[in-house]
């Protein structure tokens, strides 16, 4: 359960392409098949090669996410507390923990298929739901939902919602107690060093 969970959380952060003045549920249909057809074709990536994770982040996910306001919904209320350096690097640590902690799950692939839910979007929404599920074998449908916002680059993914638990939020206990113990400073801290100690032990496991 917990490997499927991970395969759907990954494939959620991983599956959104260029063409940013497309429909945003045109957008999530059109690059989830591709970056699907990806996975389904590359062993390697199946098997948890990181070099070939981390060139399809590149290439599907840092131009169509907005890491900036994740990274500050999931901090909260301390978010208005660090100053603009300070920010910079939060966005930039909270980016590179998402992609470490799951860049494993893509060896969670067993023929996964994505269903789309019908969407509705009025006259001049800037902020929208796509909702799809995540299809798996022996195994429950999994809710998942994009929150996506239109701005002057077009439309961009700020949260994923999965199996009804946002991504963001879920780091904001967590994000708070770093910030009472050590300020913001202790927060970026210490999401560098969980970077540290994803990127050692990806190593080591080599």
């Amino acid at each position: 359960m917990m490997k499927n969970t991970l395969f759907a959380l990954v494939f959620s952060l991983f599956s959104f392409g260029a063409l940013a003045q497309e429909a945003p549920d045109a957008l999530v249909h059109r690059v989830t098949e591709e970056v699907l057809d990806i996975v389904r074709k590359d062993k390697d990536i199946q098997k948890g090669d990181t070099k070939k994770v981390v060139a399809l982040v590149e290439e599907k996910v840092l131009p169509n996410f907005n890491f900036q306001r994740m990274t500050s919904l999931a901090v909260g209320r301390d978010w208005r507390k660090a100053d603009a350096a300070q920010k910079q690097r939060l966005a930039a640590e909270f980016q590179n923990l998402l992609v470490r902690t799951y860049a494993n799950a893509f060896t969670g692939y067993n023929n996964q298929r994505v269903a789309y839910k019908p969407f509705k979007m009025a006259a001049g929404e800037t902020d929208v739901l796509v909702r799809t599920e995540i299809l798996q074998p022996g195994a429950k449908p999994m809710q998942i939902d994009y929150a996506l916002e239109l701005g002057e680059r077009g439309w961009k993914v700020y949260d994923v919602v999965v199996a009804g638990i946002s991504l963001v939020t879920n780091y904001r206990d967590q994000f708070g107690q770093e910030v009472r113990n050590g300020g913001i400073d202790g927060l970026i801290a210490s999401l560098a060093a969980k970077n540290k100690s994803l990127e050692t032990a990806k190593v080591a496991g080599k």
